[in-house]
């Protein structure tokens, strides 16, 4: 099924001549705080809550997470700043807002220090920051990691996560004036992994920032990105890729807000997905202030569902709040092979397995050209290549 529209809640317009209250159950409306007790434990008829699997997930809402924390190897050139940071200075590290779920409190109130990446000013980097946190317990833990890019500064940095672990994460991406950066974050866990994390960022006036999620292993993942564009001019780029198999839940929830004018966002998440109850989520919400003149925005979600078994949901929402835009809009398609691609191959010679490889990697690819770091392309290309390879091998034994 296929769905490409935009619903438009127009709010506190002056300029045209009309006012409204913003409506109930408007994403911005969400409570947000640093302390625990103020978000209770979910019941799954949360919005937020209702296609995630709360039993395989429930030991990341306990109010202690005492467990060990991956171990953290960190590799950057020597201009970058690399400092770590205590709990007892938790409130300098109040950055880009609060959470606003269980998981992204729990894991604020629980950790024990933090690493804080900074590429300074001026600073253009050569080489990535390659950050690798390695689990090796299955008792619940909780992380925080801080990256930060000063003014006029550039630069990637990748952030991998293997092995395995029951794990809540904040990641705090700060991008200020004029800086340009990419944060890369793989997920690679072992399939008895739980992992939620929540990825906040701050772009400032006109600071450029595009964000990779790509996540391949684990038990479940949950992948919370929100994104705030709160001075004029800023430009952020929200990639997603996922591979989801046999009884894998991966869950993407996306929350862009457009609060100044002049700025730009652009959303691009695609899954495939194999084998009996593998489930992928993708929840995409965009908010465009009343005070976010001349912003241009679009998401887009696709999914290809290779086997049956699967499922994958997709959940675009717009929310328009000032009627002097330059573009809003998004799209969502779920489906399976084309069968018309399929023809086109076979016609030509090619083998059954080789074209359905060939379409696949042709659904991935453009996506994967947009990433711009060469080593992360790479070694997700032999991912997928991997991935495949579990298709063909099931074929077989069907």
């Amino acid at each position: 099924m296929s769905t490409d529209h935009s619903r438009a809640v127009l709010d506190g317009a002056h300029s045209h001549g009309f006012t409204s209250e913003k409506p109930l159950g408007s994403r911005a409306e969400r409570p947000t705080s640093f302390k625990i007790e103020d978000i209770p434990v979910p019941n799954g008829r949360e919005e937020e809550w209702r296609f995630t699997p709360l039993d395989r997930i429930s030991a990341l809402f306990a109010d202690k997470l005492t467990g060990p924390e991956p171990k953290v190897s960190l590799q950057a050139p020597e201009s970058v700043s690399l400092r770590t940071v205590t709990c007892k200075e938790a409130v300098s590290l109040q950055l880009v807002g609060a959470p606003e779920d269980r998981t992204a409190v729990t894991s604020w109130a629980n950790w024990s220090n933090t690493q804080v990446v900074e590429i300074p000013e001026g600073v253009s980097l050569d080489d990535p920051v390659r950050i690798r946190l390695t689990g090796d317990s299955s008792e619940a833990a909780a992380g925080h990691l801080v990256i930060r890019a000063a003014k006029h500064s550039s630069g990637v940095v990748v952030v991998e996560h293997v092995g395995h672990a029951v794990y809540s994460q904040t990641v705090q991406i700060e991008a200020a004036e004029d800086s340009n950066l990419t944060v890369v974050a793989t997920h690679e866990w072992d399939s008895t992994s739980t992992h939620a994390a929540n990825h906040r960022i701050a772009a400032k006036t006109n600071a450029q920032v595009k964000h990779i999620v790509i996540t391949l292993g684990g038990d479940l993942v949950r992948v919370c990105t929100d994104a705030r564009m709160s001075e004029p001019g800023a430009n952020v780029e929200l990639l997603g890729l996922y591979f989801t198999d046999a009884k894998q839940h991966h869950e993407h929830r996306l929350f862009v807000a457009h609060e100044a004018r002049n700025c730009i966002s652009r959303v691009t998440y695609k899954g495939a997905l194999q084998g009996q109850d593998a489930h992928s989520v993708w929840v995409g919400d965009v908010l465009i202030g009343a005070e976010a003149f001349g912003t241009d925005t679009y998401e887009l979600n696709r999914n290809l569902v290779l086997t049956e078994g699967a499922r994958a949901d997709s959940v675009p929402n717009l929310e328009i709040e000032n009627g002097e835009i330059e573009g809003a809009g998004h799209a969502s398609a779920t489906g399976r092979f084309d069968d018309e691609q399929l023809f086109y191959l076979l016609s030509r010679g090619i083998p059954e397995d080789q074209a359905r490889k060939l379409v696949v990697r042709g659904f991935f690819a453009e996506l994967i050209n947009q990433i711009g770091v060469p080593a992360v392309t790479e070694h997700l290309m032999e991912l997928i290549e991997a991935e495949l390879s579990k298709t063909e091998k099931a074929q077989e034994l069907a």
